[in-house]
C-alpha cells in the first residue's frame, strides 16, 4: 500500500513495522518518525487505526483468560530462540500444537 506521494518514511516501512509501533516496541526516534508519517499520509493512518481497533477488539474480547505459566514460560523460550537466530526444533513445534 502507498498513498503514491514521497514521504520522508515510505509508507512500506511503516506497514513492515505497524505492530512495533502499537505496540510500543520501538525506539521514540523511529516512532516520532511514523507520527509524522501518519500526519501526512492518509492510507497509512487509516490502516493504524485499523490495526489499532483490532488490537483492542481482541485484548477486550480474549484478554481475560489466565495463560498456565509453563506455557507462558515455553512461548516465551521459544521467541527469544527465534531472535537470537536459533532454530526450533520441529519436535518441539509439533509437540506444542498437539
Amino acid at each position: 500500500m502507498s498513498c503514491g506521494e514521497p514521504h520522508e518514511t515510505d509508507c512500506s516501512e511503516v506497514l513492515d513495522h505497524l505492530y512495533e509501533f502499537l505496540d510500543h516496541e520501538m525506539p521514540d526516534s523511529d516512532c516520532t518518525k511514523f507520527e509524522v508519517h501518519f500526519e501526512e499520509c492518509s492510507p497509512c493512518l487509516e490502516k493504524y487505526g485499523l490495526e489499532q481497533a483490532v488490537k483492542k477488539l481482541v485484548k477486550r474480547c480474549c484478554g481475560q483468560d489466565d495463560v498456565p505459566s509453563d506455557l507462558r514460560a515455553k512461548v516465551m523460550g521459544r521467541i527469544d530462540l527465534i531472535r537470537s537466530g536459533q532454530a526450533v526444533p520441529d519436535s518441539d513445534v509439533a509437540t506444542a500444537q498437539e
